[in-house]
Formats: structure tokens, C-alpha cells, sequence
């Protein structure tokens, strides 16, 4: 295997970090972050709806801004960095969303699905490149199959036409070499780049990322101070530097990224990304972090303990898109308190 020198960075602080704020983020907000990561030098800054294009909903949580709103605003301030978005179907159709996201111009479209169901991203992914879009598919909570299953969906992916393969620690669950063993099965079965996305639930987001870089990965994501679902993501202004220190190039200015990142801070947070005592819960079940603020309000209406509601559900490997299920565990919990068992 070649040593890497180059890592291509993606940007999901827009998207990503709609999770931790309810999906509040104005137009406003979304305008000046674009400015200031274009300025920047981010290769690639992702915009929309936490769960992704379409998935504005009673169920995920409403968005402030529509799609619409969000692509052509970040379409306005986006000159040189490459606009992306995030697509699960299920969520996002093609004739309503992804159509929509091709007439805004729209440069990197990442398709994904959980990491069992691959099949599912067929269509769009064809859709998208037959429209001259920049395709990366992308497998959510990959820490739930072996590594031999994980380059099998994988492979499904590279068939339909996507152009690199982004695994996704959706759960903060992953030690480095977790990482290092599925990005070397990965790269063994495919003939096109792979990507890492963290979560930093056991503050490894960092240490995940680097392990993905050199086992191989080309494509890194990461948000400004962190700033994503539940204990967050890789923080991406130490990203950079880490990588900067380490001689790999990421086309990045670190002082602009570093205003970036203050920018976020100042306008974008309601509250730094930390990694709470539930957060840490979260990671060792392997449940999707953004779950957090469910758990919690289920919690105190049921008079639960919220990491026993955590541990419930990665028992029942519950994913992102089941969070009905969580009301019914939580009954189920409490039915048990209540008859002593």
C-alpha cells in the first residue's frame, strides 16, 4: 500500500451539525459559514437537513429552512469549495429531491444507506452520475457487520457507480484498530478510494481518523469545533493541523480554517460538543448518537434511567430512521420497573 500524502476533506458541519441544534440552522447562518469555509480552502462543504435531503419530518425533526432554501444559499456563497449533500432513500426521491439538487448545481452528492442495505442506493447513485455529479456511497453505523460483510456492501456500492466509499462510525463505537482492520478490507476489495467519517462518543474521533488515513483513506470528514450529533464529530480545525503536522496535504489554510472554526463557534453552537456520561453510553451500545435527546426526554417522562435505555437499544440493534422504536422500549422498561423485574 502507498503511503498517503494527500486526503481529500468533506465538510459535514453544515449538515451534520443540524442534528445537535434540531435542524435550526437558518439561511443566514448557513451563508456566512459557507463564506468563511470557501475562503478557506474546504474542499467540500456539505449543507441540508441532519438525516439528509428529504428528510425534513414530524418523525427526524422539521428543518427552519427547506432544502430549497439551504442548496441555493449555500449554491450563493459556496465560489471555489464544491457544494455536497447528504442522501438516504427513503428520505430523498429522485424526482422530488435529487432532481431539485441537480438544477442548484450541486457538486458531491454522498449516497447512503445502513450498511447492510447498499441494494437500496442503487437508483440514485446511477441517477447522479448519469447527471454528471461527483457520486461517494456511503455506509452508516459500519461498525455493526464484520469487515467482510462491511467491503461486500461495499463492493454493491462501487458497482452502481460510486466513486469512493465513505464508512461511517455513526455511533462513536470504533477504536483505531477497529478502523485500521476495515479500511485494509476495504481497499483490498475495491478498486476506488475509501473515506472515514468519526464520532468522537469515547474521544477517539481523531485518533480513528488518522488510523483511517494511514490504512489507507483518501477521504476525511470532519466539522468545525466538532460540531455534529451527539458528543460530535472529528474536530476539524485539529484535524487539519494533525494532518498538517504529519506532512499530509489538505489544500486547507489553517489560519482561515481556525477562523472558520471560531466562526461556528460564536454563531452556528448553542453549546460545545462534550462528551457526556450518556454520550459515552451511547458509544459503548453502538446506538446512533443523535438519539441523545430522545433518550433523554423518554427518560424523565418514564422515570428511567436513560442509560439503560441506550444498552436496550443497541441490544436490539436499533438504527437512525427507527426512532419510534425508542417510545417502545422505553415503555417496555418501564413495564419491567414497574412489576419488579
Amino acid at each position: 500500500m502507498a503511503k498517503v500524502t494527500k486526503v481529500l476533506i468533506s465538510d459535514p458541519s453544515l449538515r451534520d451539525g443540524n442534528h445537535a441544534v434540531s435542524h435550526q440552522l437558518s439561511a443566514d447562518q448557513i451563508a456566512a459559514y459557507c463564506r468563511s469555509a470557501d475562503a478557506a480552502g474546504i474542499p467540500i462543504v456539505e449543507v441540508g437537513h441532519g438525516n439528509g435531503l428529504g428528510a425534513s419530518s414530524l418523525q427526524v425533526g422539521l428543518s427552519k429552512t427547506d432544502d430549497e432554501t439551504m442548496l441555493r444559499t449555500a449554491r450563493e456563497n459556496l465560489v471555489n469549495s464544491k457544494l455536497g449533500i447528504h442522501v438516504i432513500p427513503g428520505f430523498a426521491t429522485i424526482q422530488r429531491d435529487l432532481s431539485r439538487a441537480v438544477e442548484f448545481g450541486v457538486d458531491v452528492v454522498r449516497v447512503a444507506s445502513h450498511c447492510t442495505e447498499a441494494d437500496l442506493t442503487e437508483r440514485h447513485i446511477r441517477y447522479c452520475r448519469s447527471n454528471g455529479k461527483t457520486v461517494f456511497g456511503v455506509l452508516m453505523m459500519s461498525h455493526m457487520i464484520s469487515k467482510e460483510m462491511l467491503a461486500e456492501e461495499a463492493r454493491k456500492l462501487e458497482n452502481y457507480g460510486a466513486e469512493a466509499v465513505v464508512i461511517m462510525d455513526s455511533a462513536g463505537y470504533y477504536l483505531p484498530s477497529d478502523v485500521k482492520e476495515r479500511i485494509e478490507c476495504l481497499l483490498e476489495h475495491l478498486s476506488i478510494p475509501v473515506g472515514f467519517h468519526a464520532h468522537n462518543n469515547l474521544g477517539m474521533a481523531i485518533a480513528n481518523s488518522v488510523a483511517a488515513m494511514e490504512s489507507g483513506a483518501t477521504l476525511l470528514d470532519g466539522c468545525s469545533r466538532g460540531f455534529g450529533a451527539g458528543a460530535g464529530n472529528a474536530q476539524l480545525e485539529v484535524l487539519v493541523a494533525v494532518l498538517h503536522r504529519m506532512g499530509i496535504e489538505t489544500g486547507i489554510d489553517l489560519y482561515r480554517m481556525l477562523d472558520t472554526a471560531d466562526l461556528a463557534e460564536r454563531d452556528l453552537l448553542k453549546e460545545m460538543p462534550s462528551i457526556s456520561s450518556l454520550s459515552v453510553v451511547s458509544g459503548l451500545a453502538g446506538v446512533f448518537s443523535g438519539f441523545s435527546k430522545h433518550v433523554r426526554r423518554l427518560a424523565e417522562e418514564f422515570d428511567l434511567d436513560p442509560r439503560d435505555i441506550f444498552f436496550e437499544l443497541g441490544r436490539r440493534r436499533i438504527i437512525a430512521g427507527q426512532e419510534d422504536l425508542i417510545i417502545e422500549v422505553a415503555t417496555e422498561l418501564a413495564t419491567r420497573k414497574k412489576e419488579g423485574l
